[in-house]
C-alpha cells in the first residue's frame, strides 16, 4: 500500500500550533476548487493538511524531498487531485511555508518540485489502477485529463520550469522561463538544455545528470544561465529525473528561480534595516556599526562624535502635526548634510537626534566650528504655508583616541554631554569633560543608592535650635535630614535634596523624615509638655504636589501623639508660584487643623501676592541680606532695605524669624525690629541629635 502522508493525524483535534494555523489557511485556499475537499468535513480536512504541513516542514528543514513527494501522493490519494487544487497548493505553500523558516528558503524550490512530482506519480498510479476497470477509451480520457491538469500547473507557475528528455533536449518550457531568459518558445524548444548553461558551469551540470541517472531522486544547486543578450543570470535550480513504468529514465523536470531577484530583495531589506526611511540617512544600528569599526585596531587614531538633539521638537509636532514635523526633520537632515558631507558619517540616531562620526579630525576647534556652523543653519526657518518654523539643537561633542575605546561608553559620554548642553540653557554645544563625568557618575551612584541606604537605616534626622530673642528660651527645632553614608561620610541636607530630586526619591525621603521627626517631637512633648519645642520642617514643592501629603502628615501626627499645633512647615520663597490651586487648598486644610505654615523668604525675594494671600501663614522667616544688612558696619543702603522690609513684615501681625544670625549685634538689632526667634552660627555651628535636644530641654 502507498504510504499516506499525514494520515495518522486525521483523528486529532485541531490545536493552536503553527502547523494547525497553516493547515487552516491551506484548507481555505483549496476548498473552492476541490469538490472532494468540500465533501470532507472541515475538521478532518484541516487535520489531514496539518499532517501534510509537518511533512513539508521536515522536507524544508532537513532537505528530505521524500517527505514532500509523500504529500503530493497523499493529496491525490485523498481525492484532492484537481489541477486547481495543485495550483493553489503550490501557490499557498510557496508563499507561506518559509515565513517562519527563512533559513529553509533555498530548499523551497526542491520541496515544491518534489511535491509536484509526487502528485504526478500518484496521478499516473491512480490512472493505471483505473485502467484495469475501465475501457481503453476511458483510460485515454483519464490520461488526457491528468496531462491537462499538470499542463495548467506548468503554464501558470511563477517558477520557471523546463521539461527535457534523457538527452537534455528541451521538450517544453513555461512562460516564466521564457521571460527569465528573454527568449521565445521557438528558440528554446528543440534545443539542448546544456547550451543554456554558462560555459563555466556545463561540466557541473553534466555531473549532476549522471548522479540522477545513478539513482538520486533530485539535485538542487546554484548555477548560471545565459540570457538572449549574453548576460549571465544567477539561478537556483531543482533538477528531478522522472522514470517510466519500468523504472527507466523518461525525462527531466527542472524548476528554476532567479537569484538576482532574491538578492535584490535581500539588498533592499538590508538597506531598509540600516537606513531611516524618513530622512534617507543611516539609522542608529548602522551608526553604531560605524562606531564599533572606528574603535578597532584598524580604525583611525582619533575620532570625534557629535550629536545634535533638537530642543523641544515635540512642540512642533503638537502645534503643526507629525507631517510638518517630518518635513522639519528632513530639512534638518539637509542642513547637516551640507555641513558634514565629505567630512563625517551622518545618521539619524533617535526620534529627534542626529549623530556625526568624524575620523581623524584636525583638532577640537575645527570640530567645534563645524558644530557651530550646523547650529546656525538649523536656525533658518522652514516655511510651511505662512509659518516659518525653526528649531534649535543642543550639541554634545566628544573628541578622543579611537583605538581601544569602547563604542558603548562613547555613546554614553556623548549623551551625557548633550544633557550638559541642555542643562546649561539649550541651543548651544558642550564639550565632553572627563573630570566632570567622573564627578557626576559618583554623584549618580550616590543618588541611585538612596533606596538601599534608607532600607539599611543610614538616614537620620538632626535638629537646629531656634531661640527666642526675647528671653533666650528654645522656641523650636528645625529638622534636617542627613545621610550617614558608609564611605562618603555625613552628607548635608542640600546635597541630599539635590540627589533625591534627580531620582524621584524626594517624596519617599520626605515621608520618612516627617514620620521620624514627628516621632522624636512626640517623645519630647510627652516628656516636657509645654516646654517642648515646636518641630519645624522644610516642605518642598514636589512634596506639595504629592496627592498623599495630607494623609502622610495626619498619619505621622496620629502615630506620634504630637499635637498639630506643634508641627510647622517652612515653605520656600518660590513654592507659592510652583503649586496649583488644589495644592494650596491642601496646605489650607493642614493649617485649618492646626499645622503652622511659615514662608521662608531667602533674601526677601518677591512672592506672587495673589497666591500669598491664599496661604494661611503662621509666620515669615528671613535670612541672607535682610539679616546681614543689620550687621555692625553694614552698608547704609543694605541696612535701610533690611529695616524697611522688617518693619513692613510686622504689619502682617504674624511672628517673624531670622536664620543665619552670626553675632550678638545682629541678634539685638533683629529683636529691636520685632523679630521673634533666631537661629544660626551665633547659637552653635553643629546640629543636635535627638539625645542632645533632650539633654538641652532637661537643663532648661
Amino acid at each position: 500500500m502507498v504510504e499516506q502522508a499525514g494520515a495518522a493525524r486525521l483523528g486529532d483535534e485541531p490545536g493552536e500550533s503553527s502547523a494547525t494555523r497553516f493547515a487552516c489557511g491551506w484548507a481555505a485556499a483549496i476548498t473552492p476548487t476541490a469538490p472532494s475537499a468540500a465533501d470532507l468535513p472541515r475538521p478532518l480536512l484541516e487535520a489531514l493538511l496539518a499532517g501534510f504541513t509537518d511533512d513539508l516542514r521536515t522536507a524544508l528543514r532537513h532537505d528530505r524531498p521524500t517527505s514532500a513527494r509523500r504529500v503530493g501522493r497523499g493529496l491525490v490519494e485523498h481525492g484532492l487531485a484537481s489541477a486547481e487544487t495543485l495550483e493553489r497548493t503550490i501557490a499557498f505553500v510557496g508563499e507561506h511555508l518559509t515565513t517562519d523558516l527563512i533559513a529553509g528558503h533555498k530548499h523551497l524550490i526542491a520541496v515544491l518540485g518534489a511535491l509536484a512530482a509526487g502528485f504526478s506519480d500518484a496521478l499516473r498510479t491512480k490512472t493505471r489502477e483505473q485502467n484495469a476497470a475501465n475501457s481503453t477509451r476511458s483510460v485515454e480520457s483519464a490520461v488526457r485529463t491528468g496531462e491537462a491538469k499538470f499542463r495548467a500547473v506548468f503554464q501558470t507557475s511563477a517558477l520557471a520550469i523546463a521539461v527535457s528528455d534523457v538527452n537534455g533536449l528541451i521538450l517544453d518550457c513555461n512562460e516564466a522561463l521564457l521571460a527569465m531568459l528573454d527568449r521565445t518558445a521557438e528558440e528554446l524548444v528543440g534545443t539542448v538544455s546544456r547550451d543554456l548553461v554558462h560555459p563555466d558551469e556545463r561540466d557541473v551540470i553534466s555531473h549532476v545528470a549522471q548522479q540522477l541517472s545513478a539513482g538520486r531522486e533530485h539535485v538542487r544547486m546554484e548555477t548560471r544561465l545565459v540570457r538572449a543578450d549574453g548576460e549571465a543570470v544567477d539561478v537556483l535550480i531543482a533538477l528531478a529525473l522522472l522514470r517510466d513504468d519500468d523504472g527507466a529514465p523518461a525525462f527531466y523536470v527542472t524548476m528554476i528561480e532567479s537569484l538576482d531577484e532574491l538578492r535584490a530583495l535581500q539588498a533592499q531589506l538590508l538597506r531598509q534595516s540600516l537606513h531611516d526611511m524618513q530622512t534617507g540617512l543611516a539609522n542608529r544600528a548602522q551608526f553604531v556599526g560605524w562606531l564599533e569599526g572606528a574603535v578597532g585596531s584598524m580604525g583611525p587614531a582619533t575620532l570625534a562624535l557629535v550629536v545634535f538633539d533638537l530642543d523641544g521638537f515635540r512642540v512642533v509636532n503638537d502645534a503643526f502635526g507629525h507631517e510638518v514635523g517630518n518635513l522639519i526633520l528632513a530639512a534638518v537632515a539637509g542642513h547637516l548634510r551640507s555641513v558634514f558631507d565629505g567630512i563625517g558619517q551622518l545618521a539619524r540616531i533617535g526620534p529627534d537626534e542626529f549623530g556625526v562620526l568624524i575620523r581623524d579630525p584636525a583638532d577640537v576647534p575645527t570640530v567645534v566650528a563645524l558644530a557651530e556652523s550646523a547650529v546656525e543653519r538649523l536656525a533658518e526657518p522652514v516655511w510651511v504655508g505662512d509659518d516659518g518654523i525653526g528649531v534649535t539643537a543642543s550639541v554634545g561633542i566628544v573628541v578622543q583616541a579611537a583605538r581601544g575605546a569602547d563604542a558603548v561608553d562613547l555613546l554614553r559620554c556623548v549623551d551625557l554631554t548633550v544633557r550638559w548642553a541642555k542643562d546649561d540653557g539649550k541651543a548651544q554645544w558642550a564639550l565632553y569633560d572627563h573630570g566632570r563625568d567622573q564627578r557626576e557618575r559618583a554623584r549618580m551612584r550616590l543618588a541611585a543608592s538612596i533606596s538601599g541606604g534608607l532600607e539599611q537605616g543610614d538616614f537620620r534626622v538632626d535638629y537646629e535650635p531656634v531661640y527666642s530673642l526675647a528671653d533666650g528660651s528654645l522656641l523650636a527645632v528645625e529638622a534636617r535630614l542627613r545621610w550617614d553614608h558608609p564611605t562618603e561620610g555625613l552628607l548635608d541636607p542640600q546635597t541630599l535634596v539635590s540627589l533625591s530630586t534627580c531620582t524621584g526619591m524626594v517624596v519617599r525621603l520626605g515621608e520618612w523624615a516627617i514620620g521620624q521627626a514627628c516621632a522624636d517631637a512626640g517623645r519630647w512633648h510627652a516628656e516636657f509638655g509645654s516646654a517642648a519645642p515646636v518641630l519645624s520642617m522644610d516642605l518642598s514643592a514636589r512634596q506639595c504636589q504629592e496627592p498623599e501629603l495630607v494623609a502622610t502628615v495626619r498619619r505621622a501626627l496620629r502615630e506620634s501623639g504630637l499635637p498639630a499645633a506643634m508641627l510647622q512647615f517652612e515653605l520656600g520663597e518660590q513654592l507659592p508660584a510652583l503649586i496649583s490651586d488644589d495644592q494650596v487648598d491642601e496646605l489650607t486644610f493642614l493649617a485649618d487643623h492646626g499645622v503652622r505654615l511659615v514662608l521662608d523668604q531667602v533674601g526677601g525675594g518677591n512672592v506672587p501676592v495673589d497666591r500669598l494671600r491664599r496661604i494661611p501663614l503662621s509666620g515669615v522667616k528671613f535670612q541672607g541680606a535682610p539679616v546681614y544688612g543689620l550687621a555692625e558696619g553694614a552698608n547704609r543702603i543694605d541696612e535701610s532695605a533690611a529695616v524697611t522690609l522688617l518693619n513692613w513684615t510686622r504689619t502682617l501681625s504674624i511672628p517673624v524669624y531670622a536664620a543665619g544670625v552670626r553675632t550678638e549685634f545682629e541678634a539685638r538689632r533683629l529683636a529691636e525690629l520685632g523679630v521673634t526667634g533666631a537661629q544660626g552660627p551665633l547659637y552653635g555651628s553643629s546640629w543636635l541629635t535627638f539625645d542632645e535636644v533632650s539633654a538641652l530641654l532637661g537643663r532648661s
